[in-house]
């Protein structure tokens, strides 16, 4: 970097951990993207690493770059990793070179072009906005906790058809990076429950929100995983919601006695691409996914008994022990709706329990999608999407009258 005085008017950071394959190419888009569409301006590119051992920072400075760019390394300390550990070095040092805006892209993008740090970037710099969320051309089989878990529950809550929650990709102000290192962060959001913190907090937050098109992600993608990213995710999603339970449950009282409790559907304007481009193509190994469900069930099968009313319990018992899953949308949605119930006020032994019961169901249901979307376009599968979104907002009363002591869920007592 350059030796001039530490303060930038754009900073784009990228996140990694062992990324040496595939962070050059993001750097050097990155620097393009800077000095074509933000002349004149101070600008730099960051890379937020976790210590990598592969030389993922070698390759990030050996990347072309242009010379009106600078660029920096930041490392977290020696042993300490994962992805909210790396942004919060970000957030620091965004708030100390006081700039203006701030872009974040995934280290292991193959399809970002210098156009994506514009259409992140421009939304924020010149339209006000504090955050800019991405809105891709995804495989059905890629984003399978975005599709079935994070999107349903944000879109039905919030009102805000926020596509991509927990896509990777984003813009934000500095007033809303303040905002975020402001805000209690637990171990889960220092790893990779980072981006649905981020996303949770600015909608619950009253913050200027727009999605960006950006065309297609080519990454690392890969089918339903489970381990600690879904733990992680899942706990940061629902200990947002829960949280925040004033702001989305005081419908029901707005609603009046006997009405079905709506939420306000919150316009998100969209910049950047208006046509997106064919998904990359990502195959699905259905016989692993049905043998690592199985294996998930038998594991946590006395738990999902435990948790899930019986109606349900058997429902799913059936299913694995026939391994053949169908999982409808409104099974899914009161599923979820009922964990997310007993989460809220539970001690963390009881969390990590549920957390796990979702395990084991959520292969279940993105086995059932898989089964109904594989044959068909893209565009279709998308549909069911939101439709499935759709869904979790029409069985909201279901979750409300938990909260108001008119459900069925008894088991266990909270």
């Amino acid at each position: 970097m350059s030796g001039r005085s530490e303060t930038y008017d754009i900073v784009v950071g990228i996140p990694s951990y062992n990324e040496v394959d595939t962070i050059g190419h993001v750097a050097e888009a990155a620097g393009r993207g800077l000095d074509r569409y933000f002349p004149g301006l101070r600008g730099v590119v960051v890379n937020c690493d976790n210590r990598s051992t592969d030389g993922t920072k070698e390759a990030f400075f050996s990347a072309p770059f242009p010379k009106s760019v600078d660029r920096k390394y930041l490392a977290t300390p020696e042993g300490v990793v994962g992805k909210g550990n790396n942004f919060w070095n970000l957030f620091r040092f965004i708030e100390k070179v006081q700039a203006k805006a701030a872009v974040v892209v995934d280290a292991d993008l193959r399809s970002i072009t210098p156009e994506w740090i514009r259409y992140l970037g421009f939304p924020v710099f010149k339209g006000g906005y504090d955050f800019v969320a991405p809105y891709y051309s995804r495989h059905q089989f890629d984003g399978t906790i975005t599709n079935h878990l994070c999107y349903p529950l944000v879109y039905s809550l919030t009102g805000y058809n926020l596509r991509q929650p927990i896509g990777g990709d984003f813009a934000f102000s500095p007033k809303l990076c303040s905002y975020w290192l402001s805000l209690p962060w637990t171990d889960r959001v220092r790893q990779f429950g980072i981006d649905i913190f981020m996303s949770l907090n600015t909608v619950f937050g009253d913050f200027r929100i727009c999605e960006a098109g950006l065309g297609t992600k080519i990454h690392k993608a890969s089918s339903p995983k489970l381990g600690r990213m879904f733990e992680e995710v899942i706990h940061s999603l629902f200990s947002a919601i829960v949280s925040h339970r004033s702001k989305w449950l005081e419908q029901w009282a707005r609603g009046g006695a006997g009405k079905i409790p709506r939420t306000r559907e919150v316009p998100v304007n969209r910049t950047g691409m208006k046509k997106l481009q064919d998904p990359q193509w990502l195959p699905i190994d259905i016989l692993k996914l049905k043998r690592d469900c199985r294996n998930e069930y038998g594991q946590y099968r006395d738990l999902v008994r435990k948790y899930l009313t019986p109606y349900a319990y058997e429902r799913f018992d059936n299913m694995f022990r026939m391994d053949n899953y169908d999982v409808d949308i409104m099974l899914w949605s009161q599923v979820v709706y009922t964990l997310l119930y007993l989460f809220d006020g539970a001690h963390e032994s009881a969390r990590q329990e549920m957390i796990n019961v979702l395990k084991p169901l959520y292969f279940a249901r993105s086995l059932t999608f898989d089964y109904q979307t594989w044959r068909y376009s893209v565009n279709f599968a998308e549909e069911e999407v939101h439709r499935q979104a759709m869904a979790f907002q029409s069985q909201k009363p279901y979750l409300f009258g938990l909260y108001l002591g008119e459900g069925e869920c008894t088991f266990p007592q909270r």
